[in-house]
């Protein structure tokens, strides 16, 4: 049986600005009691349309709600409010999060992320630890790693040959600079050189897939050990060989698979 998609556009606002959101819904929306949708956070470039078709790929696979939202300074949502800080992983679960689920009614959830998104679906799930129903983590970084940072200076100077940061201008704006220095300017900072996934994180209890390509240009498969540790429950580490780190992009069927086996 064929599976419509169906996509809604949602506007969510907080004290620190408006966000903008996503939902796709498979043929079972509106039904009495809907599983618990899965919620995307993107990566440090990323916004909702960076996802492109994924999103409504894995809603047809899984048969559950998906949502993805752009954090406030990225894509359609408002400029960050300024108070930018080391925190700010942490931050986005503590601080933002909660009224993006409550605006759209989320109580349970999956989380998944991509890349600093992994980080951020993390403490989701270790501060709603209750609601949290699956965790997936996808080329996330852990630590701070040498290779991280090679990666980050080597797209920085991309994005200052002519033309580059149109690309980003096309879907953040006006906002698209302040994009790029929030993670090169982070990242290379020597403040944010002891940051590690485990500081200040509680345990994670639900099921987790950690998702890494062995080619990952921002990081080595350290990381997605690192994360397949602080699972207390069921856990599945894939490492998708001949893959950089974009797998939902460049292996989309391994890791809707992977989703699908976790569910």
């Amino acid at each position: 049986m064929q599976v419509c998609i169906t996509q809604e556009d949602h506007w969510v606002n907080t004290p620190y600005g408006q966000v903008f959101a996503r939902c796709w819904y498979p043929g079972n929306h509106g039904v009495a009691e809907p599983t618990a949708p899965i919620v995307l956070f993107h990566d440090s470039l990323g916004c909702v349309e960076l996802w492109r078709d994924f999103p409504s790929l894995l809603a047809k696979a899984t048969n559950r709600n998906v949502v993805a939202y752009d954090r406030l300074g990225f894509g359609r949502s408002d400029p960050h409010p300024g108070d930018w800080s080391n925190d700010f992983i942490r931050e986005e679960a503590q601080r933002y999060f909660p009224f993006v689920r409550a605006s759209l009614g989320i109580e349970r959830f999956i989380a998944f992320g991509h890349s600093v998104g992994g980080a951020m679906a993390t403490h989701c799930a270790a501060l709603f630890s209750e609601h949290c129903q699956a965790l997936v983590t996808e080329s996330a970084q852990a630590f701070v790693e040498e290779r991280t940072l090679g990666g980050i200076r080597i797209a920085k100077e991309q994005f200052q040959q002519p033309g580059q940061i149109e690309r980003l201008h096309k879907y953040h704006g006006e906002k698209a600079q302040w994009v790029l220095n929030a993670w090169t300017q982070t990242w290379l900072s020597p403040t944010y050189a002891d940051w590690t996934i485990e500081k200040d994180l509680a345990t994670i209890q639900c099921p987790m897939l950690v998702i890494h390509g062995a080619e990952d240009e921002f990081g080595s498969t350290l990381h997605p050990q690192r994360y397949a540790n602080l699972a207390r429950g069921e856990i599945e580490m894939l490492v998708i060989s001949d893959c950089q780190h974009v797998p939902h992009r460049e292996k989309t069927q391994d890791v809707i698979d992977a989703v699908c086996r976790l569910l």
